[in-house]
């Protein structure tokens, strides 16, 4: 039994919860994103309808770019410009390939446009200059005379770009400058300074933080620079076999490799609370946000692509994944503001995958979409039975309910290969309305969507419910996410 009591709202849930993330990477940017104001695939100004139309029918608030570690090699004046003139570079991090630099600044803020979402750019502390980022942030966003407000209007905007948020470097503590993270902290002092707020507008300032359980670095810098920054960041992914250099298939997998990706995934809750708990200790009215803006599986690349691409398949494992960091995200929300899964087209957990024309949405695109309810809404501390922790239903199961707009969205995901999860959830008023109630689950653990086969996991109407009064009974299959909004 989940008991849904009245007035047990304690947090909201903040919409960019749901971020996404979009790095020169792969296939990311360049034919998933960008394929030119000459392509036969269908776009606007260079970038392709069809992808938009599917992120906006998932609500997309905001996009991190241009990285992840291409950010600390990318210097933005080289993409700026008539695209003819712009230099080429070699991406080193990622193939060894030659980035063109044809999806610059201005490219991104009009995808940022056509999705409707906010911008999160992360600035080049690695190999960039302090004036090089003091110069990016007066171009985006100063409203009058100076030389780089400018520039910009020289390369056709008149009026400057909301930046809400931006990120002072990223994985210092590895492809960002293997820094300690003493040196960090006081780079980031030294960098945010010159992060400027030019007009009435404040931009959000995120620090690097830490690399999955490095608590040290969350102390350092909270101690050192916790006053000049409003977010800082944490990265963690997935990967079922915990060895970076064998992590395991995509698509062929065995029950042992669910199950470990299951858990590896559910360490995301001890790293949130004990993060957040060092946070506490030098931040107690939680005025810096926890920014997970690198999450998700990762596995070995897709057999005979580019490694330096991390193309990979997904499956519904990478759905239900996505779904249990919804539920943790939500249940710490108080203090986690943003988080960035890894990333958005063709690379990693990729909501998308395009290949020439054609394309199509993943499992953990669809994870997304049954969370849309989610977005800005109350997190209800919902009493799990007797014997399960909060947010769990025995071995499992696990749920999250949220509030808003008069009524409750309760998802429940089932993490098992085997048995139904059988559940009763009472609400504190009778059931008069139910405005979605859906279901996403895969015939076996490894299905996904193909070219050939682009619906094999898709949310379905779910009709295993029983409404009694203010009680829902549900029963929900292995290896699936139920989304059930009432009133």
């Amino acid at each position: 039994m989940i008991t849904v009591a009245e007035g047990a709202r304690t947090h909201r849930i903040d919409r960019r919860i749901y971020g996404q993330f979009a790095e020169h990477l792969g296939r990311c940017i360049y034919e998933g994103i960008w394929v030119g104001e000459d392509s036969p695939i269908p776009h606007r100004n260079g970038i392709r309808s069809d992808v938009v139309a599917a992120l906006r029918a998932i609500k997309v608030p905001l996009v991190r770019w241009p990285g992840g570690c291409f950010a600390d090699e990318y210097h933005w004046q080289r993409g700026v410009g008539p695209r003819s003139e712009r230099p080429a570079m070699i991406n080193t991090h990622w193939g060894g390939v030659v980035e063109s630099n044809a999806f610059g600044t201005h490219e991104y803020f009009e995808l940022l446009h056509q999705l409707d979402a906010e911008a999160y750019i992360t600035g080049n502390v690695g190999s960039g200059t302090v004036a090089e980022m003091r110069d990016w942030v007066e171009y985006i966003t100063l409203d009058g005379t100076s030389p780089m407000a400018d520039l910009r209007k020289r390369h056709g905007r008149e009026q400057p770009w909301r930046l809400p948020f931006f990120g002072v470097g990223n994985e210092s503590w590895g492809c960002g400058g293997h820094m300690t993270p003493l040196h960090y902290a006081n780079h980031y002092r030294q960098y945010q300074t010159y992060v400027r707020r030019y007009g009435e507008l404040p931009i959000y300032k995120i620090a690097c933080g830490a690399n999955n359980d490095d608590y040290e670095w969350t102390e350092v810098l909270m101690a050192t620079a916790g006053t000049l920054m409003d977010g800082l960041s944490l990265h963690y992914y997935t990967i079922p076999s915990g060895e970076w250099d064998a992590k395991g298939s995509a698509t062929d997998f065995g029950e042992r490799e669910w199950y470990a990706t299951i858990d590896r995934t559910r360490q995301m809750a001890t790293l949130l609370e004990r993060h957040s708990a060092i946070m506490d200790k030098h931040d107690p009215a939680k005025r810096v946000g926890l920014i997970v803006d690198e999450w998700g599986t990762w596995y070995d690349p897709t057999p005979g692509t580019n490694p330096g691409f991390l193309h990979q398949q997904n499956t519904i494992r990478d759905a239900v994944v996505a779904a249990l960091n919804f539920n943790m995200f939500h249940r710490h929300a108080d203090r986690v503001r943003m988080t960035n899964i890894a990333q958005m087209v063709n690379v990693l957990q990729a909501m998308l995958l395009t290949d020439g024309p054609d394309m199509i949405r993943t499992p953990t695109y669809w994870a997304f979409d049954l969370y849309t309810d989610h977005h800005d809404a109350w997190f209800v501390d919902a009493r799990p039975a007797p014997g399960d922790a909060p947010g769990r239903i025995g071995v499992h199961g696990e749920y999250t309910v949220s509030w808003r707009d008069d009524a409750y969205t309760i998802s429940v995901t089932n993490a098992g290969l085997g048995a139904d999860i059988h559940v009763d959830v009472e609400l504190p008023a009778r059931v008069t309305t139910v405005h979605r109630a859906a279901i996403l689950s895969g015939d076996s653990a490894s299905s996904h969507n193909t070219f050939a086969a682009p619906d094999t996991v898709r949310p379905a109407d779910f009709a295993d419910c029983k409404i009694d009064g203010s009680r829902l009974r549900l029963a929900v299959p292995a290896r699936s996410i139920v989304t059930m909004r009432v009133g």
